[in-house]
């Protein structure tokens, strides 16, 4: 009995002796390349809410050979027009995206429904196909994805951003959870960075913190490649672009790491039809004969399962593809006045008419009041107020002066653009990029900008005076 006691004992020693070898030659591994382990989101996307991993973060990546080499010619075949360069940056994304394998099989049959609609709307917009992989990273696909930030949606639009690009927000709708719309608008920010920055990966990065930190990182590494200016981005960024190459080669080459599409929820072959009343979703499930949640995952724009469509805007309704025979029914369903619901009274002014309406430029804040208080006193959204005025908090200070239009000068800089003929001067701050200036100008552009002035690359420098077009 004491000889087979001994016995195990050893045994198990030797497990235990092993086990510390492993580790310590693990640990030795990522110490010869420089490698630190840190706790950040799995995606490494700003105010994601996911379980944290353990993930090497790369200072200073050394050549990879042997059977890495494997990896760069898989991503050299793939690459066409947006560089997909292969280093540890990008090694260490790829191991961590293959570890996920349930999750990358189930992303990977949701691709079957959302590739196409993207492909369709980056080739209207002429920008390079393989930009869909993006949207994997920002959201894995989820319409209803929400960071602790409030970007929204399969593309992770802020509210002011949205709004930018022509996305609509309000009590019934959520343009930014639309994956037709919000791609269109993906879309036009991405070919506006690039338009901007003449590089692709620059263009992504921008996507994640913004064109003026890319400007920064720019002036601050003298050079315009995302590898140069990369120490100089925000730590998220920095991850960012290798997690968007790691994800379009796992995407391609899932195969050889045993990775398994799952079965698409989705109904992939669907028809469209425009409703001009305010119908319920449920209702028309149910005249359908189908599951409501089913007929919601197509529609998922609509925040309270009921389509706001009236005669002077139709709202689109996307619906599985059924036998025409139905289509008489629904038909009669759409028109039945007991499936029409009444329409709410707005409380809150849309978007186009907020531009022109009668209330002041600035609010100087009492005691006791909050955002929502003078959000709701001046009919304008919270998330509006924020982004206006730069604010991270929930609290209003007493005596701040707050913007009360995105296009209002700031509260400390009362100046006012010179008007001149057709167009208006504005002087540039630092800071500045040519989408935000386009946004503080009704009827301004990016491109309109450009060509006004002369502008080749859309470089702006502090200081310099450009001309806006009035309308």
């Amino acid at each position: 009995m004491k000889r087979i006691f001994t016995l195990i004992f050893c045994l198990l020693f030797l497990q235990v002796v092993k086990a510390a070898s492993f580790s310590a030659a693990f640990a030795a591994d990522f110490s010869s390349k420089n490698i630190h382990l840190l706790k950040i989101p799995y995606n490494y996307n700003p105010g994601d809410d996911r379980d944290t991993v353990i993930l090497p973060i790369v200072n200073q990546p050394a050549p990879l050979t042997g059977e890495y080499n494997i990896f760069k010619k898989r991503l050299d075949s793939l690459k066409r027009d947006v560089p997909l360069d292969y280093n540890e940056y990008v090694q260490s994304y790829i191991e961590i995206y293959a570890r996920n394998r349930e999750e990358m099989g189930r992303v990977l049959g949701l691709t079957k429904y959302y590739f196409p609609i993207y492909e369709k709307a980056f080739k209207d917009a002429g920008i390079p196909d393989e930009l869909k992989y993006l949207s994997i990273v920002e959201s894995k696909l989820d319409p209803y994805a929400v960071s602790r930030v409030g970007a929204t949606g399969p593309w992770q639009f802020m509210f002011t951003t949205a709004r930018l690009y022509g996305l609509n927000m309000d009590d019934y709708v959520d343009d930014r959870r639309d994956p037709i719309q919000a791609t269109y608008a993906a879309a036009a920010y991405l070919k506006d960075a690039y338009q901007e920055f003449g590089d692709w990966l620059l263009a992504i990065a921008s996507y994640n913190c913004g064109k003026s930190n890319v400007e920064h990182a720019i002036d601050k590494a003298g050079a315009a490649d995302f590898w140069s200016i990369r120490q100089y981005l925000p730590a998220e960024t920095r991850g960012y672009v290798p997690a968007f190459i790691a994800v379009t080669y796992l995407m391609n080459c899932y195969a050889h790491h045993n990775i398994i599409p799952q079965a698409c929820d989705y109904a992939l072959k669907t028809d469209t039809v425009l409703v001009n009343k305010y119908v319920s979703l449920g209702d028309v499930a149910q005249v359908l004969n189908i599951d409501v949640r089913a007929l919601a995952m197509l529609n998922p724009s609509y925040k309270r399962q009921i389509i706001n469509g009236t005669a002077a805007l139709p709202r689109r309704m996307v619906i599985p593809q059924v036998d025409k025979s139905k289509f008489g029914v629904l038909y009669d369903a759409l028109n039945n006045s007991n499936l029409q619901v009444t329409a709410p009274v707005v409380m809150h002014a849309a978007y186009a008419e907020k531009k022109t309406d009668s209330h002041p430029l600035y609010h100087k804040v009492r005691r006791g009041e909050t955002l929502s208080d003078i959000a709701d006193l001046y009919g304008i959204e919270v998330q509006d107020l924020k982004a206006w005025n730069h604010l991270h908090g929930k609290k209003a200070i007493v005596g701040q002066k707050l913007k009360l239009r995105e296009t209002a000068d700031e509260p400390d800089q009362e100046a006012t653009p010179k008007h001149s003929h057709n167009y208006i001067t504005y002087i540039v701050k630092r800071g500045d990029t040519l989408s935000g200036i386009a946004s503080k100008f009704d009827g301004a552009s990016v491109e309109k900008i450009k060509s006004l002035n002369g502008l080749k690359k859309g470089q702006l420098q502090p200081g310099m005076t450009i001309k806006i077009s009035k309308g």
